[in-house]
């Protein structure tokens, strides 16, 4: 089989990238390990920057987000129980769109099959060969028989974990890493959210975030150590954890109820460089991860999804300045979202070893954030993202 584009990973990065090129003429096969139902059964973040809103009205895929998603024109930080707003709208002009990133890659693999889309799940013993070459291929296996895939080009969009990253030889690939000493316990709950917007809230106890996927089903995080199980937590005491470390105002009219979902996510900020190396392109999570403090992760891969879709539509009309600048135009902007994200994190969690110093420093930057408005615009253009 031969496909110009070969995209490993049928996640939403893989599958929006495959849908963006299909729309410009350019054939794309994708390789998916999991079943569908198991890629739509992963609970993911909700915050959309409007660059990826407008990537996705772009892919022809913005109706539902559009009719259903939730536009948010501002964002509460609390500290020491209580909270000051932050408006987007005053700050930018622009706005962010909660919308389940589970939503998203349902859409993408509805237009993806309106379209007739390769899309191959169940693949196994995924192998890219001759990426540094003019002449790559993919093999795999499915159902116990072998497979060879020809292409052009292959895209990596297939996580951290995937095979893409590690088929670039360490001579070449950097890594710079810093793993966070704590997670995020978070509970899917069918209860109407605590506040129409997010609340981030600093505690001497821990972070917390309330946060919601729509109007009747809520999502909420509260900072636990890596040691904790989710099991370990029953819901009642989740609940009465999370009304000590949000503003007073929000826990007196918090709605519980039993959770649908419990996990815990471990933290980190993850770069490798470069995100190309021949004909082989690093696509999100392949490339970075970023705390869930900043609402990045999603979002960076679909910039990354912007500049490389855009370099290979270039290619193929005979331009190759895209895809020669993929990797350091999408690090430029995965840097300084990795530099928002992990300042964010800084800012709002209580690190074990913090010292008094420290700890007064964030109280410090906590009060300075609430009365400059200068400081309250910095984290609004960051946080409805910054430009591609």
């Amino acid at each position: 089989m031969r496909t110009q584009v070969a995209i490993i990973g049928g996640g939403p990065s893989g599958l929006l990238l495959s849908q963006l090129l299909h729309r410009a003429g350019i054939d794309t096969v994708v390789l998916e390990r999991q079943s569908r139902d198991y890629v739509l059964g992963r609970i993911r973040a909700g915050v959309l920057e409007w660059g990826a809103v407008e990537m996705l009205r772009e892919a022809g895929v913005g109706k539902r987000v559009d009719a259903e998603g939730l536009p948010h024109d501002g964002t509460y930080i609390a500290t020491r129980n209580r909270g000051f707003r932050i408006d987007f709208r005053r700050h930018t002009g622009q706005q962010v769109m909660v919308y389940g990133q589970t939503e998203v890659t349902r859409d993408l693999y509805a237009a993806r099959d309106a379209m007739d889309g390769k899309v191959i799940h169940g693949v196994e013993g995924v192998t890219i060969h001759g990426a540094d070459t003019d002449a790559p291929h993919v093999t795999y296996t499915l159902d116990g028989t072998g497979h060879r895939l020809d292409c052009d080009f292959v895209a990596g969009c297939d996580g951290f974990h995937g095979v893409s990253r590690k088929t670039i030889p360490a001579s070449v690939l950097k890594e710079f890493e810093r793993v966070y000493p704590f997670g995020w316990l978070g509970v899917l709950s069918e209860t109407p959210p605590v506040s129409h917007e997010l609340i981030y809230a600093q505690h001497e106890r821990g972070f917390a975030l309330c946060s919601m996927r729509h109007a009747a089903l809520a999502r909420y995080y509260v900072q636990v150590p890596l040691t904790d199980k989710a099991e370990d937590w029953s819901d009642d005491a989740f609940w009465a954890e999370l009304k000590r470390r949000i503003p007073a105002d929000a826990a007196e009219t918090l709605i519980t109820g039993p959770s649908i979902e419990k996990s815990i996510a471990p933290l980190r900020s993850f770069v490798a460089e470069p995100m190309r190396w021949g004909r082989l392109f690093l696509v999100g999570d392949a490339a970075h991860i970023v705390p869930p403090t900043g609402a990045k992760g999603l979002n960076l891969a679909v910039s990354d999804v912007h500049y490389l879709y855009h370099g290979l539509v270039q290619h193929y009309q005979g331009e190759d300045e895209g895809i020669d600048r993929y990797s350091e135009r999408a690090l430029a902007r995965v840097w300084k979202s990795e530099r928002f994200s992990w300042s964010m994190t800084t800012l709002l969690h209580t690190f074990p070893e913090r010292n008094a110093f420290e700890h007064r420093m964030q109280e410090a930057e906590l009060d300075y954030l609430e009365s400059s408005d200068a400081a309250q615009a910095s984290l609004a253009e960051n946080y409805v993202g910054l430009p591609y």
